[in-house]
Order: structure tokens, then sequence, then C-alpha cells
């Protein structure tokens, strides 16, 4: 009988990879559902790896952005 062969560090990162990559992928792909079941666009930056940006003060606290501050000021 032959014997198994140990998986090499480089396929075990590899499969590894692919498991995150489709996770990923599921989760951006509710967040789609959701948004369309709620009538429009999520809200979330994304990274190019899908996670959600979250801007953080200097002590790693997320800030809280308000709609009025992204809102553009006509002082004429």
């Amino acid at each position: 009988m032959a014997t198994k062969r140990q998986q090499t560090m480089a396929k075990l990162t590899r499969e590894r990879n692919v498991k995150e990559k489709r996770e990923r992928k599921l989760e951006k792909k509710r967040a789609r559902k959701l948004a369309a079941a709620e009538g429009g666009e999520p809200m979330v930056e994304v990274d190019e790896f899908g996670m959600p940006l979250v801007q953080v003060d200097e002590f790693g606290v997320p800030l809280v952005v308000s709609d009025e501050s992204l809102a553009t000021s006509t002082d004429d």
C-alpha cells in the first residue's frame, strides 16, 4: 500500500486563499442582494479585497460620518 504524502505549505496556503476569496465573494453577493431588496446601492466603500473601509481616528476608534458633512455647501 502506498503511503499518503503530506501536503506542502504552499498548497495549504493556496487552498486557504481560495476559501477566503469564495467567502468574500459570497459576502459581496449577499450585500448586493440586501441592497436590491432595500431599493438602493450599499453605502459602504470596499477595498480591493471586498472588505469595508472604515475611517478611524488616531486611537483606532471608528469615525461616524454624517450625511450633512458629505453634502457640498453653496455659500454665495
